[in-house]
C-alpha cells in the first residue's frame, strides 16, 4: 500500500489553524469529510475523539497518527496536516507535536488500516524525512515530499 493510494493532495494542510488536539482533530476530519462526500464529519470526530481517550496516537519526535473506523467507508483514506508551532497532543516524550498523518478506515478493514498505520510509521521514523516536511513551504510542496518519499519503498 502507498501512501499516495489514500492521501490526495487537496487532503494536505500546509499550515494547520488548530491549537489544540480537539482543535487538530475537527480540522482534518473537515478536510476529509469535504474532499469525501461519504464522511459524515461529526462521526468522525467522534471517533477519532474515542480513539484517542484509549491513549494518545502521539508517537513522539513531533508525529501523531490519530485514527479511527466509521461504518459504511469503502476503503481506507487519510489527511495530512503540519503545525509549526507545534500542539500539545499528549505525546510519549512530552514534546509538542507537528506532523499529523489522520486515517479513517472501515469498520471491517483491520488488515488494510493496520498496514496503513505500519506503512505511514515507518517512513515518519526517517529524521530527514520529517525534517523536509518541515521544511517544505507549502501544502504542494508537503504533497509532493510525502510522494517522493513514498515512491523510495
Amino acid at each position: 500500500m502507498k501512501i499516495t493510494d489514500i492521501l490526495q493532495e487537496t487532503s494536505v494542510v500546509g499550515t494547520l489553524v488548530g491549537r489544540s488536539k480537539a482543535d487538530v482533530i475537527e480540522e482534518l476530519a473537515g478536510v476529509l469529510a469535504r474532499d469525501h462526500g461519504e464522511i459524515d464529519r461529526q462521526r468522525l470526530i467522534q471517533a477519532l475523539e474515542d480513539r484517542e481517550r484509549l491513549n494518545s496516537t502521539a508517537l513522539g519526535d513531533g508525529v501523531a497518527i490519530p485514527h479511527g473506523k466509521l461504518p459504511g467507508l469503502k476503503r481506507v483514506l487519510a489527511a495530512f496536516g503540519r503545525s509549526l508551532a507545534g500542539v500539545d497532543f499528549q505525546s510519549l516524550d512530552g514534546k509538542p507535536t507537528h506532523l499529523f498523518f489522520l486515517l479513517v478506515a472501515p469498520e471491517d478493514s483491520a488488515g488494510a488500516h493496520l498496514k496503513a498505520l505500519a506503512r505511514i510509521s515507518r517512513l515518519l521514523k526517517e529524521e530527514t524525512f520529517r525534517r523536509r516536511l518541515m521544511e517544505a513551504p507549502s501544502a504542494r510542496d508537503l504533497f509532493e515530499t510525502i510522494r517522493t518519499e513514498d515512491d523510495r519503498y
